[in-house]
């Protein structure tokens, strides 16, 4: 009788009760999701029945009265706390501000601003799952937070393997000699520093240069930065495509031909295709030819990164987590064999029960934005594609 005399005089003494909760909990929804066109508000269940048992609890102490007036206090009190302290709108500013992002209108902003929340939401229950030792590496928010896997993979992964590619058989030499338990080709000054490939799909580009610069240090002792540009502008005769895509046989197929390769001082890269500019008085380096690996054989991969030097090779870069690596070992258990990203490998190890291999990769920068992205790269030692020698 008594919780039922309750009810009756909660009805009775405040009407607008059941209201004034369902006003409240509409204005929250409305400050804390200001796309309501992209995303419906909801109302969380856990949250109705703390309130709901509050409400029944403090009503048989105080009475229906001032219970009222403390509701009343209470409900919007808590819509104006959640009005100033709203985190997501805060970060949201911060990383605008950080990344000098601008939008032509406020839908493409709210678009953009869906698409940066679901993916800051892979990347915080992702490095829970990798707090709790469940993931083998980190992710963390960089410039390319409000764009979709699917417009990254097009704007920046430009490796396809030839669709003539003849890989024949591998006329790789094995040695059969010992190999180091690890290897860091950084330690013996074969890697030059990490490039800027900016929103240009010349990630082929930059995986041949590495490869050539690891051989130059390696036979001549220089250590030099050779042309990215140059390959970007002249190879298309050998089957590459300039910023829409290329591969590293075919780089190394044009500087066989060519002769030579210019140095990345004497020809810049400026981030799109161009017309040739190559001056054979500038060549700084050569190729007399290169080998395939054989397909699948990781041990031949170390080898060759034991015997020789830095590798070039392809790998799956259109998971969604993969611009968003930050540190640890990379394993996308997603991974297929379908290749579209060019990387130097620069050594292998071990770390924890996980084999590794040690991968340079590039700053995929836009624009004027701010960003360090992927500089070197720790992948699980099963996963990757086609690499050329």
């Amino acid at each position: 009788m008594i919780t039922f005399h309750c009810s009756l005089l909660s009805i009775f003494y405040c009407p607008s009760f059941s209201l004034m909760i369902d006003i409240s909990w509409q204005c929250l929804n409305k400050l804390q999701m200001p796309n309501q066109s992209l995303r419906q508000p909801t109302r969380p269940p856990y949250k109705t029945t703390l309130i709901s048992l509050w409400c029944s609890h403090v009503l048989l102490f105080l009475g229906p009265e001032m219970f009222c007036n403390l509701l009343l206090i209470s409900l919007w009190g808590f819509a104006a706390a959640a009005a100033i302290n709203l985190p997501e709108d805060g970060h949201w500013f911060l990383w605008k501000k950080m990344h000098n992002k601008q939008y032509s209108h406020q839908v493409e902003e709210s678009g953009r601003r869906r698409i940066w929340e679901e993916n800051l939401e892979m990347i915080a229950v992702h490095n829970l799952e990798a707090s709790l030792g469940l993931q083998t590496y980190e992710l963390a928010m960089n410039h390319m937070g409000d764009l979709t896997t699917e417009e990254i993979t097009g704007m920046l992964m430009g490796t396809s393997v030839p669709s003539d590619l003849e890989r024949g058989p591998s006329s790789f030499v094995r040695l059969n000699t010992s190999l180091p338990q690890s290897l860091d080709w950084r330690d013996e000054g074969l890697v030059t520093e990490v490039k800027l490939q900016g929103s240009c799909g010349s990630c082929w580009a930059f995986s041949a240069v590495g490869a050539l610069e690891g051989q130059l240090k390696k036979t001549k002792g220089i250590l030099l930065s050779l042309s990215s540009q140059n390959l970007l502008d002249c190879s298309g005769k050998c089957g590459n495509h300039g910023c829409k895509g290329g591969f590293m046989s075919n780089a190394f197929k044009y500087v066989v031909r060519n002769h030579g390769i210019a140095s990345d001082a004497s020809y810049p890269y400026v981030g799109m295709q161009g017309p040739c500019n190559y001056d054979s008085e500038h060549r700084a380096a050569n190729c007399s030819g290169y080998v395939f690996l054989p397909a699948g054989d990781e041990l031949a991969l170390k080898e060759a990164l034991a015997t020789v030097g830095p590798v070039s090779v392809a790998i799956d870069a259109s998971r969604p987590k993969f611009v968003f690596y930050r540190h640890g070992v990379y394993k996308d258990v997603s991974c297929t064999q379908k290749v579209n990203h060019g990387v130097l490998v620069v050594g292998y190890g071990t770390e924890g029960t996980h084999d590794y291999w040690l991968v340079k990769n590039r700053q995929l920068c836009c624009k004027e934005t701010t960003c360090s992205e992927c500089a070197s790269s720790k992948y699980d030692g099963h996963r990757l594609g086609d690499a050329d020698e």
